[in-house]
């Protein structure tokens, strides 16, 4: 209570928002302000010998004020001008080491205070642990002496974290990390008086970007790029910083596996304002561990020429690394058809390989009929690549031998269909550190961990050995029915000893070391306990039914604790949901989640309310599939998305626990698109919520979520599937939020301010939040205790409390 009180006078002292109302922050209902609060569970990492846990604590939520700290937003990234970090970071507020052998929880001594730790990171033989620490003047770096439990300050001058990783390690001792240039204080001065205008021009080359946010808009925010982007290269051992090589804005760093050479990609001038730093024009090079130059690998043109569409790509080499396997040899992938997807050719990708001195020229490893996605390296005999096309949902897994270039197909998927998912190969540390395929059975098989394992009968994450011969996944392990179990770290690939993560409806999640071999009892690492009592005696279940068309459909039920629905009737019910588009109906129609899980909460949740007397159906399945070859899933948003609902809304009222004349829909980003389609073409819902979506896909012209024909290729599809085009039909209560600085591509807040004033135009029942500095994700403590009580406001007034449906009515209906 006295925390709530407090929260409670804090808020009073917050300034209001500039809108109608202007009571200032509210609270939402104390049992859900104290689920929002709860602390959150602790992060663990094990190490690979299973010898030590690292135990991470944080914060439930930062305050208001610190979102408020100062922001520049520019080049597709937010940063702080004052540090040199990338600002609305969440942070570790408490460190600690446990000992798995004999169960004791050691103290760290010498931790900074406050302690505002991220990027944490194991040493190559995992006997120490680097952390950054964020304060607001800068950014250090520190490690974690696992024996002595003592942490150390390693840098000497700031660091620079805004672009690229924040460092690496070179050895046990030895780390590279980039730091800042100049004190903040000595960044340009923006002048009254510009020089000139801003001008951009195209000079008859397309380049259909994306709508992205937070770009390059004036030569002052270039001034800027260039101050804040550019760094200097050092490595040090916590005595000594060495500079490597000259300053400049780093975008990739990645130390080869023998520790003797870097790879580098730095952007440059001119920069682009249609794109991220990301795609800025870029020099790929190596220079060797002390910074001195060795080759020049490529030069890449910026990524506003890259052609739209699925599956095509930029006319260029990407993807580079090194090879894991090998002392230092790069690899990257070109494509063989200019870019194109749409050229009829049998190949489209290739990969190349270079090693060290980098003299000789490079050599082409192997060709691909699809698009170029990963590779996981093992040895001269087996790689294990995998291909792909979005365009169409088409997944490859294969074998390559990389001293004969020769590939061997094991797999072939669509990349949506989670029952025939094999899993990811697991993975163990070579004498350099790298990460590398893990084999069993004398390298004839491999170690797959399937952390899902979506089947028939729900999610049931499993451990299989796959026969690199026969193709065979043989399951070794599967999580047992009636809770859920997901393996963490595999110890020891041999005799499959295993850090699992177990679960259940009532059950918080714990860790524990399990010997699938022997079957002997399973060793608890972790006693954490339930952070959410109030949920004590709710019920989850996996509802599944059928739409009308006969597309298989689940969603997960939320109960009340006590709750019976032949005595106490039909309940409000929530309606919480985000479309997936699809090539394949068997692939719509497949189970996915566990109604084992724990009900871990969140702010965007909507299980909130289920301890108010609604039922919840969460993650209710909205499939959008293509109704055959020729077609594409969103020729049929609109009238799909009203067969999902209405097979929901019939559901929950056949089964007696949802009444159908008081429904909720909601979503967040395309989930709000939904929503407010749902309220523009039918009249199945009492209100609707719909947090930071894009209402009015001109806006977005050159594609959006999986769509990737363009306004000026399909101007019926963009018109229809806005319902901002339909606002006059939206007479169903509508509560719009966005965040003020929504950093989501697409979703700019103007979406919302704009569909706000068009049904506000005609009439309807509309409510506009804007959470200040929230992003698309929201954080502040204040603004997500505010958007729990204006949602529950909201919920109560239009749904729950809804006044009767007119005499006669028993379900209500689309247009």
């Amino acid at each position: 209570m006295r925390n709530y009180l407090l929260l409670f006078l804090a808020s009073l002292a917050i300034n209001t928002l500039k809108a109608q109302d202007t009571k200032g922050y509210q609270l939402p209902p104390k049992d859900i302000a104290d689920l929002l609060l709860a602390p959150p569970t602790p992060g663990v990492s094990v190490d690979s010998k299973g010898e030590w846990m690292l135990l991470s604590r944080r914060n439930s939520y930062p305050s208001v004020e610190e979102l408020a700290q100062p922001e520049l937003r520019i080049a597709g990234l937010r940063f702080n001008p004052n540090n040199y970090a990338l600002s609305r970071q969440n942070f570790v507020s408490g460190f600690s080491i446990k000992n798995l052998h004999n169960g004791k929880e050691y103290t760290i001594i010498g931790l900074p205070i406050p302690l505002m730790a991220g990027n944490i990171s194991w040493s190559p033989t995992e006997s120490r642990i680097a952390f950054t620490n964020t304060t607001g003047k800068q950014v250090d770096l520190y490690t974690i002496d696992i024996n002595t439990r003592q942490a150390t300050k390693i840098n000497k001058t700031a660091l620079n974290t805004i672009t690229g990783p924040a460092y690496q390690w070179i050895d046990e001792k030895t780390l590279l990390y980039k730091c800042a240039l100049q004190p903040a204080s000595a960044a340009p001065a923006k002048q009254l008086v510009p020089k000139g205008p801003t001008i951009q021009e195209n000079m008859g080359k397309k380049a259909s970007s994306a709508t992205f946010e937070d770009l390059i808009k004036t030569p002052y925010d270039e001034a800027l790029f260039s101050f804040y982007g550019n760094a200097q290269l050092v490595k040090s051992d916590g005595i000594k910083e060495t500079p490597i090589g000259k300053p400049a804005i780093f975008v990739d760093v990645a130390v080869s596996p023998d520790k003797k050479y870097v790879l580098l990609r730095t952007v440059h001038t001119p920069y682009s304002y249609l794109v991220p730093a990301e795609g800025f024009n870029a020099t790929v090079s190596v220079c060797d561990i002390n910074g001195l130059p060795v080759k020049t690998i490529a030069e890449l043109p910026s990524l506003e020429l890259r052609p739209r569409g699925f599956d095509n790509t930029e006319n260029a080499p990407h993807a580079f690394g090194w090879r894991d396997d090998k002392p230092a040899t790069l690899y990257w992938c070109a494509p063989l058809d200019s870019g194109l997807i749409s050229k009829h050719q049998e190949y489209h990708d290739a990969v190349y390989e270079q090693p060290a001195p980098f003299a000789a020229d490079a050599r082409q490893l192997f060709r691909m009929a699809l698009r170029f996605d990963e590779i996981v390296w093992g040895n001269d005999s087996t790689a294990i690549v995998y291909e792909g096309l979005d365009g169409k949902q088409s997944s490859h897994m294969l074998r390559l031998n990389p001293a004969t270039g020769q590939t061997t197909l094991l797999i072939e998927r669509n990349s949506t269909d989670a029952y025939s998912n094999p899993g990811f190969p697991v993975l163990t540390r070579n004498k350099y550190g790298a990460y590398l395929l893990q084999t069993t059975d004398n390298g004839a098989k491999l170690l797959l961990n399937n952390t899902v394992g979506s089947s028939p009968q729900g999610d049931r994450p499993f451990l299989a050995k796959f026969d690199l011969a026969s193709h065979q996944n043989d399951i070794v392990w599967r999580c047992p029915a009636e809770k859920y179990e997901t393996i963490t770290k595999v110890l020891d690939p041999q005799n499959l000893i295993v850090v699992t993560r177990e679960e259940s409806q009532k059950e918080t999640p714990n860790y524990y070391i399990k010997d699938i071999a022997a079957n002997t009892p399973e060793k608890p690492v972790t006693a954490f306990p339930n952070p959410y009592p109030q949920l004590d005696g709710i019920t989850r279940q996996k509802v599944r039914y059928k739409r009308a068309d006969g597309v298989d459909l689940t969603g997960d039920l939320y109960l009340p604790k006590g709750y019976d629905a032949k005595r106490d009737g039909p309940l409000p019910v929530i309606i919480w949901a985000y479309p997936r588009e699809f090539n394949s109906a068997a692939d719509a129609a497949q189970v996915r989640g566990s109604k084992d899980r724990f009900p871990l909460i969140y702010w965007g949740s909507p299980v909130f309310w289920v301890i108010k007397g609604y039922a919840i159906f969460d993650n209710a399945e909205m499939p959008i599939v293509a109704t055959d070859s020729t077609k594409k899933p969103n020729d049929d948003f609109i009238h799909q998305l009203t067969l999902n609902a209405e097979a929901a809304i019939h559901q929950l009222s056949a089964m007696g626990v949802g009444d159908s004349n008081r429904v909720a829909v909601g979503g967040h980003s395309y989930g709000a698109f939904m929503t407010v389609n749902l309220l523009a073409h039918t009249k199945l819902f009492k209100a609707g919520i719909a947090r930071s979506g894009a209402y009015n896909r001109t806006l977005t012209p050159f594609g959006f979520q999986n769509e990737d024909r363009t306004y000026w290729q399909d101007p019926k599809l963009y018109y229809d599937m806005s319902p901002f085009n339909f606002a006059d039909k939206i007479t169903t209560p509508l509560l719009l939020v966005h965040g003020e600085m929504d950093d989501n591509s697409g979703t700019f807040p103007i979406q919302s301010e704009r569909l706000y004033n068009a049904i506000k135009g005609q009439g309807g029942t509309v409510r506009y939040v804007v959470l200040p500095y929230e992003a698309h994700g929201y954080r502040g403590r204040e603004n997500l205790l505010h958007l729990l009580y204006e949602e529950d406001t909201w919920l109560d007034k239009y749904v729950k409390n809804a006044p009767p449906a007119n005499s006669g009515a028993t379900e209500r209906k689309a247009f």
